[in-house]
Formats: structure tokens, C-alpha cells, sequence
């Protein structure tokens, strides 16, 4: 899903089969600042491909996602991701700004550099896995056509060190192995999305070596604070709603203590709501 509902107001290209979109309506894109400038590392940044999502559509570090891009701009983008930009690109939310102009006015908000981690040509278009690596700040748009462009700095937490950090360390990987283990016995439809999401998100918190730029790779309890927000199996709509919440709570903190009591308390519900779903199965 090449983030098409929103983005036709960049342009109104539709999948194949779909109804012609109307008219674009008129649009004027910004670039934000943060709100947590001293998380900001200025002395850091890459000119990156920049692909437009939907608020409710944030990605987080560790997260994985696969994209169906098949517009040919955002398959342009896709080529220059892969052969010139490192197997990256910026995964950012397109968010409506309340103005007093006439001109559909948008803020370029929760960035995330992403990796490509694998690409399946179809005919028509390409699916494209994703896992999200940092966040970003973008500090300039440099491009509006055919697709968005800018200069990126990385956002990393305000540093802290201290036993409580290494014990809620502890206490998130333990949490999130028993989320995995008790999710795995649970039947679900064939059809249903794999269940490793969260230990797939564990190791690659854990991971020792990137092949990346260090100074956007954050530091393990930073990593491993954004792995808990993954869904589950069987989440209704209101819980994923839920989960987008946390996962905007935790793009917008520089706090990792406070992301990673808050993904304990995530991570210690979803085992409530899975061990129910297993009693409810075994009865």
C-alpha cells in the first residue's frame, strides 16, 4: 500500500481498477522542526528519498512493513533508495496543518529512515519490505518532483545512564520472550499475518554490527525501547488504534527510561490479552 489515499493529493494517480481521483487539490509542504531540538544531531545529515504516509500510518525503529509500491514516481523513488541511497530511504507522516490560507497546507512529521530489506518485482509495481532504523528530522525539502527529496538529520534520545535503565532493560526483553512464546500458541487463520513481529523486533534491537552510518543508529536501550510497540495476533481495530498511539508517544519522547516503563506496561497487557484468547481456545 504505496500510501496512496492521502498522497493523491500530490497526485491523483490510482491503483489499477480504482476510480479516477479528482482533481488534486492545492498543496503547499513543509518541513517541521522538533519539538526536542536537543535530541536533534545537527552535524549529522543525508539527502534521502522522502515517502509520504497517512498520520494514522506511523512507523517506528525496529518496525517492519511491506510497502506494494507500483506508482511510477514512487518507483523511481524505490530505484534511487536501492542503488544510490544505501537501500534507504525516510518513511514520514504527511500531516494536515489548521491554517488560515486557502492552500491545503502539510507538515512533514514523524520521520523514520528506513532499510530495504528485500524487494519482490511483481507486474505490476514491486512489494517492498521495510524495517525502520531512526528517527529523523527533516531539515529541508529539496525536491517536491517527481517525488520528495530532503536533507535529514537523525533524532536520538537525551542520554542517560543508571541501574534502573539496565533493569527495565532486563525487564522488557523477558516480557517481550513470553509475549512471543505464549503468541505462538495460539490457532489463527492461515491468512493471518506471521507472528514474529516482536521477536523479529528483539534481534534487531540486539544486533551488534549495521551496515549503515553509525551516527544514525541508536544506541541499544534506545533500539531496544521502540521493540515492544509490534501488533499481535488477532488485535481488533480499537487496539490497533491503541498501538498508534503509543507508538506517536514514543516518536515524540527522548526519554528511553520512560519509553521503556511504557513498552513493559504494552508489552505486560498484550500477555493478558493473549493468555485470555488461549483459555478462550483450550476450553
Amino acid at each position: 500500500m504505496a500510501a496512496s489515499a492521502l498522497l493523491g493529493l500530490l497526485s491523483p494517480s490510482s491503483p489499477p481498477g480504482a476510480r479516477p481521483s479528482p482533481s488534486p487539490t492545492p498543496l503547499h509542504v513543509r518541513a517541521t522542526r522538533r519539538r526536542h531540538p536537543r535530541a536533534v544531531v545537527r552535524c549529522l545529515s543525508l539527502h534521502l528519498p522522502l515517502l509520504p504516509f497517512q498520520p494514522a500510518e506511523v512507523l517506528i525503529p525496529s518496525e517492519c512493513k511491506t510497502l506494494h509500491l507500483y506508482e511510477a514516481r514512487y518507483l523511481a523513488l524505490l530505484e534511487e533508495a536501492l542503488y544510490r541511497k544505501n537501500n534507504s530511504f525516510v518513511h514520514f507522516v504527511l500531516d494536515p496543518v489548521v491554517s488560515g490560507s486557502p492552500k491545503a497546507s502539510f507538515a512533514v512529521r514523524h520521520g523514520c529512515l528506513v532499510q530495504i530489506e528485500s524487494v519482490e518485482r511483481l507486474d505490476i509495481g514491486a512489494l517492498v519490505s521495510i524495517r525502520g532504523v531512526c528517527r529523523v528530522n527533516t531539515i529541508n525539502l529539496l525536491q517536491m518532483e517527481p517525488y520528495l527529496r530532503g536533507d535529514v538529520s537523525p533524532i536520538r534520545d537525551i542520554s542517560s545512564e543508571s541501574i534502573e535503565l539496565g533493569l527495565r532493560m532486563s525487564k522488557l526483553r523477558e516480557s517481550m520472550c513470553n509475549l512471543h512464546s505464549l503468541q505462538m500458541k495460539l490457532k489463527v487463520p492461515e491468512d493471518e499475518p506471521l507472528q514474529t513481529n516482536i521477536k523479529a523486533s528483539l534481534l534487531w534491537s540486539e544486533k551488534e554490527n549495521f551496515e549503515y552510518n553509525e551516527g544514525f543508529i541508536p544506541e541499544l536501550p534506545e533500539r531496544l525501547s521502540f521493540a515492544a510497540y509490534q501488533t499481535v495476533s488477532g488485535m481488533s481495530e480499537a487496539e490497533l488504534l491503541s498501538l498508534q498511539k503509543y507508538k506517536v508517544q514514543a516518536m515524540d519522547s527522548t526519554n528511553t527510561l520512560e519509553r521503556l516503563n511504557s513498552g513493559i506496561e504494552y508489552v505486560e497487557h498484550n500477555i493478558g490479552m493473549i493468555a485470555a484468547r488461549l483459555a478462550i481456545q483450550n476450553i
